[in-house]
């Protein structure tokens, strides 16, 4: 599909069809009349001879620097060269789409001063499948995430690598001359505009956004399938009670477990079984789960928000020949909502390890030791825990913030940072070790409901029981020892992308923006 790019925001629907790829962009022409006039105002500063931040001066602490109009095309170059510092493995493409996107999109506002055919460059690129290859460390979110997006502007004037379609890497002079520009020589500000923005820590905080849904939604599953196999209580679920506190996203997840479990005949099956109460891994799923996915809509709508903003210093207002030196590129805004993810998806993970070591727990779950006949000739899913249990821990570690961490750059011009780069980069490891987590308790979970499966035994709901049939296409009951890992792999990617009922995708903020 064809995205076009317009002075509308892009929906987090969208950004997650960009990030997912198969997408192209398109701009719309009505956006180029306020870029041209933008440019316009850029030219009549030069021309006039004023000294504008960020136009014909140097940067950051050397900003009192005045730069002669003659070098004015050097001082861009330079700055982006002199930009190109950061290191460490590059940014996934999925990553990468999406920093295009939005830096286009910002640039596309009309308040950065740039050439329409450089917005046109960066989509040509992108509708291409080219990414630029951006190191993933070196940012501190604010003044821009300077580094990476200077690693983005080295192709678009030729130099710095992309990787290709076919996934070659080659010079940005040869990436360009793959869509048929020539390598930017870069006018007044555009350089700047080009490196100032927020669009790295916000296509990080967005990867963590999509990949925190789908654990969530993962992880009602596999609530749900551990609550059949312990036959737990559905009486906890009921509306009544969500709505007497009135937390949105605990009625949302309360409805959802509730949808998930429609027409079991296994909770009828244990009616009288005497248990008075599950414990609160079981029995506060809609609280705590409906806690996570209430800090994830607020992430999103501030993260939709930063997608479309003009983030870029100095702004051009076009209307009045102004151009006035802010703070845009601070990330403040991104680090937040990135640390709020993170508290989200450690959360996920802890509360599905709990439910975890109850499945295995025979004293209180009622099954066999560690799910697995022969117990002691087989030790099960024991160790498989024991992984679920070092997950949770660093998850743990990792979901301390980063937004209170700030160091000074730039000769204390720069005094205080959001490190909102690092808060996004670092929840790609705790999504996937809690999808992990998520994924063993899910397996854990369908063997304890087999475990209990004889000739007429009743069944759980159709939405569950077609769920149980999906994943053995993918693993095996463990009727004795085997290697597991390849399983739990398994497992982790069935967390990350499993085709789940609408019920449960329905409250994520990106599938049911209307709702945020």
């Amino acid at each position: 599909m064809t995205i076009r790019l317009t002075a509308q925001p892009l929906t987090l629907a969208d950004l997650r069809r960009i990030y997912q790829g198969g997408v192209t962009l398109e701009l719309d022409p009505a956006l180029e009349a306020p870029l041209c006039r933008a440019q316009q105002a850029i030219d009549a500063i030069v021309a006039g001879g004023q000294v504008v931040y960020g136009i014909n001066t140097g940067f950051g602490k050397l900003a009192s620097t005045r730069i002669d109009n003659d070098h004015l095309a050097a001082l861009q170059r330079n700055l982006v060269l002199s930009h190109s510092v950061g290191t460490g493995q590059p940014l996934s493409p999925a990553v990468v789409r999406l920093v295009m996107a939005t830096k286009a999109v910002s640039l596309s506002r009309g308040y950065s001063g740039v050439r329409p055919e450089l917005v046109q460059a960066l989509l040509g690129l992108f509708n291409a499948g080219i990414v630029p290859v951006i190191p993933c460390k070196g940012s501190v979110g604010a003044s821009g995430d300077l580094a990476p997006l200077a690693h983005l502007a080295c192709v678009l004037i030729g130099h710095g690598q992309a990787m290709l379609a076919d996934g070659r890497v080659v010079p940005g002079a040869e990436a360009m001359g793959e869509i048929g520009f020539s390598p930017f020589a870069l006018g007044p500000k555009e350089g700047l505009a080009l490196l100032n923005g927020t669009q790295v820590s916000s296509a990080l905080g967005l990867a963590g956004l999509f990949g925190a849904e789908s654990v969530l939604a993962a992880a009602l599953m596999s609530g749900g399938l551990t609550l059949e196999a312990i036959q737990g209580s559905i009486k906890p679920f009921d509306a009544r009670i969500h709505a007497a506190r009135g937390q949105a996203g605990q009625i949302a997840v309360a409805g959802a477990v509730r949808a998930l479990l429609d027409g079991s005949a296994i909770i009828p099956s244990h009616a009288d079984c005497g248990r008075v109460q599950d414990p609160y891994s079981i029995r506060c799923i809609p609280q705590v789960m409906g806690a996570c996915l209430d800090n994830l809509a607020h992430a999103a709508r501030v993260l939709a928000i930063e997608a479309n903003a003009a983030s870029d210093n100095p702004l051009v207002f076009a209307d009045t020949g102004e151009v006035i030196s802010g703070g845009n590129f601070h990330a403040e805004p991104v680090a937040f909502a990135s640390d709020i993810i993170a508290l989200a998806v450690s959360e996920i993970g802890a509360i599905a390890e709990r439910r975890l070591a109850l499945l295995l727990d025979a004293g209180l779950s009622g099954l066999p030791p560690f799910l697995v006949r022969d117990g002691g000739l087989n030790s099960g899913f024991m160790i498989a825990q024991v992984t679920a249990a070092a997950l949770a821990a660093e998850n743990q570690c990792l979901a301390n913030p980063s937004s209170v961490t700030s160091l000074p750059t730039s000769a204390n011009q720069e005094d205080h940072v959001s490190m909102a780069t690092y808060a996004g980069r670092r929840l790609a490891d705790m999504v996937d070790n809690t999808a992990v987590i998520v994924g063993v308790e899910a397996m854990a979970a369908i063997q304890g409901i087999e475990l209990r499966r004889t000739a007429g035994t009743p069944r759980s709901s159709a939405l569950v029981e077609a769920e149980i049939a999906r994943v053995r296409q993918r693993v095996d009951f463990v009727d004795s020892d085997r290697y597991l890992a390849s399983d739990i792999e398994t497992m982790r990617q069935w967390a990350l992308a499993a085709a789940l009922p609408q019920a449960l995708l329905s409250i994520l903020p990106s599938h049911a923006e209307a709702t945020l």
